[in-house]
């Protein structure tokens, strides 16, 4: 049954598996993306991102629910317009609205009246209503609401049929009618008072991670000092059913939101002089773990100038083939600079910067261990002595 014609733009790791959702769910979906190869190899049925398989890709477009295309024409006759697409940070670690801002711009244009517009992008308290509507035109010409994404890749438990879905409107209309979108394919939709509760809401989940994710790698190295387990320590921590989450220590943190979305709390706070102290501190933490390791690689062979040193999974996290922020890269750069010769080992990522994965079994002085995957042979490793960020490194 067909129950509208919408228009999904950016197909990757957010967009993609909201369009095949929706086209699941007997919508007439068609997905954008600016970028030509990724919308070819989607009409040919071939998925950009490891949560999609290529057999559902093809089975919507046998069904005729779902077409990817780089042109915004098909706005004009969609009911419902969702923007996922990135909002990362610029060079500066400052946000980056760009692709946001260029894609309003791009659906304003072509934008039919009573359409329903919403924004999954990550943003800051007061984007949707002071920055996103204005460019859409008179409010009175289109509904608009934000609805943060939940994407959480390559996990098996939770994804975005079974997530629940944050929503708030301009208007009551508006999160009246993204609500009974969302419902024809989420289990649980919740309604925000206002469109700013929701986009704080959002920055402070990842807030929340980041802080905690760098509180626990500064506890690592306490723990180390001590010559005790971290984690063990968080292992046993964790046997309290109450007033604890168990986090554990890393090379730092990575990917699209969890390095990002608290940034852009941390931006708003200090638009509006309430400095966010707590974030600024778990970001200076974070950014100074490469430089830490290194220090731990130096301390370990003495010297690291002509050294060879294998790095172990460069992926932002285990099991997905995604660099974004991966504190893996800064690593990578640390050792360099420091005169070692540093190749990498990745299951999932064949290529990165002109070089490509190295034998996990290549002979080196050291291994570090950043983000192996479950696939990852680290029993084969052939190095002299190992260096496991997650844990252990004295």
């Amino acid at each position: 049954m067909n129950q509208g014609q919408i228009s999904v733009v950016g197909q990757g790791y957010v967009g993609l598996p909201l369009a095949i959702a929706a086209a699941e769910s007997g919508f007439a979906v068609t997905g954008i993306d600016t970028d030509p190869g990724r919308v070819n190899a989607l009409n040919q049925g071939h998925s950009p991102v490891a949560d999609i398989a290529d057999a559902e890709i093809a089975a919507v477009l046998a069904s005729g629910a779902y077409r990817a295309s780089n042109t915004f024409e098909s706005i004009s006759g969609s009911e419902i317009v969702v923007i996922c697409v990135p909002t990362p940070l610029d060079s500066h670690h400052q946000p980056d609205l760009s692709a946001v801002l260029a894609v309003t711009q791009n659906i304003a244009a072509h934008l039919s009246s009573g359409a329903l517009v919403i924004i999954e992008s990550t943003i800051a308290p007061g984007t949707t209503r002071e920055i996103i509507a204005p460019l859409l035109g008179t409010t009175d010409s289109f509904y608009l609401a934000y609805s943060p994404e939940r994407i959480d890749p390559a996990n098996n438990e939770w994804n975005i049929r079974n997530t629940p879905k944050l929503v708030a409107g301009l208007t009551k209309a508006a999160a009246t009618k993204a609500v009974a979108f969302y419902s024809t394919f989420i289990s649980r939709v919740e309604i925000g008072s206002s469109l700013e509760v929701i986009e704080v809401a959002k920055l402070l989940e990842n807030s929340f991670r980041l802080i905690n994710i760098s509180f626990i790698n500064e506890m690592a190295i306490f723990c180390e000092r001590l010559g005790i387990d971290i984690q063990e320590v968080v292992k046993a921590a964790a046997t309290k059913p109450y007033g604890f989450m168990p986090f554990f220590p890393s090379a730092g943190v990575g990917g699209h939101c969890i390095p990002v979305d608290p940034t852009y709390l941390a931006h708003k706070a200090r638009e509006i002089g309430t400095p966010s102290k707590f974030i600024e501190l778990a970001n200076e933490v974070n950014r100074s773990l490469p430089d830490f390791f290194a220090g731990v690689a130096l301390g370990k062979l003495g010297t690291l100038r002509d050294k060879s040193i294998l790095v172990v999974g460069i992926a932002y996290k285990p099991n997905v083939a995604d660099l974004r922020e991966s504190p893996a890269l800064g690593l990578i750069s640390a050792l360099r600079n420091e005169g070692a010769i540093v190749r990498w080992h990745d299951d999932l990522i064949a290529e990165w910067n002109g070089e490509k994965s190295a034998p996990i079994n290549e002979q080196s002085d050291l291994a570090i261990l950043v983000n192996p995957h479950n696939s990852t042979a680290v029993s084969e490793l052939n190095a002299e002595q190992v260096l496991d960020t997650r844990g252990g490194y004295a």
